[in-house]
């Protein structure tokens, strides 16, 4: 029988490069994502019979229902749930960021995420499916400007392990995947489309490429079923833990 993953934020980085892995792996996809264009693009890339593309802002409760009650036959049993929708905003100290930055990193790595959760959670438990939260190094290592996005990454993961242990004996796995430096478009919305910043952060770097993240996230849910993967924390080798911060009086 074929499996049937919905990947979020489906449109570009993580989870554009998953949904091209689980059809390659012969899964079926449920791609949702804001930008309907780049949706449509990748189901006429993998196709029709693959690919449901699920155009919607995540944020948007109702649309997120619709969309749900709207899928076809073929794509309503989900067996995977990869929540990789998410953003970081601002790269400033907390006493200089933006409220409206703030709010939309909680209604998208949050709120967002635990209500398609919740929604999908009772499929999930009839077919002994899974769960894989993409969170990030930010959730357990603080660094200056991290403030609300390492916080709602740490929710994610906290998240994930309470989930693990809520769905026990229910046969559905939970995992959680904390990548660090990753070049996607990540640093792009973040800097507001600042590309020479994002350009100078990973120049040199070699950092964690989205086909990484794809190539992870397909092991995790091809491993045998009596196996979970509680957390797993990526780095490049390139990057590692920084040392803490000191201020001097002079």
């Amino acid at each position: 029988m074929t499996k049937t993953a919905w990947i979020t934020g489906a449109t570009s980085g993580f989870g554009r490069a998953a949904a091209k892995r689980f059809v390659a792996g012969g899964w079926q996809v449920v791609a949702s994502g804001r930008r309907a264009d780049r949706l449509d693009a990748l189901r006429d890339e993998l196709g029709a019979a693959n690919v449901h593309s699920a155009a919607f802002d995540i944020r948007d409760s109702d649309a997120m229902n619709a969309a749900i009650a709207a899928l076809p036959e073929g794509f309503r049993g989900i067996d995977l749930l990869v929540n990789s929708a998410g953003l970081a905003l601002g790269t400033g100290p907390a006493q200089g960021a933006e409220l409206d930055d703030w709010r939309t990193m909680i209604d998208t790595n949050i709120t967002a995420l635990v209500i398609l959760t919740r929604a999908l959670l009772p499929g999930l438990i009839a077919r002994r499916g899974a769960i894989v939260n993409i969170s990030s190094t930010a959730a357990n290592y603080p660094y200056l400007g991290g403030n609300v996005y390492g916080a709602s990454k740490a929710f994610v993961s906290q998240f994930s392990l309470n989930l693990r242990a809520d769905l026990h004996g229910s046969g559905v796995r939970v995992t959680t995947l904390e990548p660090g430096m990753a070049e996607t478009e990540f640093t792009l919305v973040r800097t507001h489309g600042d590309q020479a910043a994002s350009d100078k952060l990973y120049q040199g770097a070699h950092p964690i490429t989205a086909n990484d993240i794809a190539e992870t996230l397909w092991w995790i849910a091809t491993l045998p079923a009596h196996l979970n993967v509680n957390r797993l924390e990526m780095m490049p080798v390139s990057q590692s833990f920084a040392g803490f911060q000191i201020h001097r009086e002079t």
